[in-house]
C-alpha cells in the first residue's frame, strides 16, 4: 500500500492507493485509522475496490464499526468508487444519508472526493 498524500489549503490528506484489498476485516479499519492518525492525518481517502464488498452489506455491522472508529477519532473518509452496483435499500439510504453528513461521504472521483475534504 502506498499513501499518497495531497496538500491543499493547509491540510494533509491521505489517498490509499493499492492493487489489493486494504480493509478485509474489522482490525484492518481499526489498524489503518491509528496508523494514519499517528502520522497526523486527519482526512482520508480510499477506494471502494480496496474495501472487501462485506463492508456494504449492513447486516454484518462492519461498515457501522469501521465508521464509528473514525467518527470517534474525527478523522474524515471518503470512499471513492461506483457504487451504483449496490442495490439493496439499506445501503443506498446509508451512503445518501453518509453523503449528508460531514464525517464519511461516498463519491465517484479523486476530483469530488478532494473537493469534500477541502470544504
Amino acid at each position: 500500500m502506498k499513501i499518497e498524500k495531497h496538500n491543499i489549503k493547509d491540510l494533509h490528506i491521505a489517498e490509499l492507493i493499492s492493487d489489493n484489498i486494504i480493509i478485509l476485516k474489522n482490525e484492518d479499519g481499526f489498524d489503518l485509522l491509528g496508523n494514519l492518525y499517528y502520522q497526523g492525518f486527519n482526512k482520508v481517502i480510499i477506494h471502494e475496490k480496496n474495501v472487501t464488498p462485506d463492508f456494504f452489506d449492513l447486516k454484518n455491522k462492519m461498515a457501522g464499526e469501521i465508521l464509528q472508529k473514525f467518527s470517534n477519532y474525527r478523522v474524515r473518509l471518503v470512499i471513492v468508487g461506483d457504487f451504483s452496483k449496490y442495490t439493496k435499500k439499506s445501503i443506498k439510504d446509508f451512503i445518501y444519508e453518509s453523503n449528508n453528513g460531514k464525517q464519511v461521504n461516498f463519491v465517484p472521483s479523486i476530483d469530488i472526493a478532494l473537493n469534500v475534504l477541502t470544504n
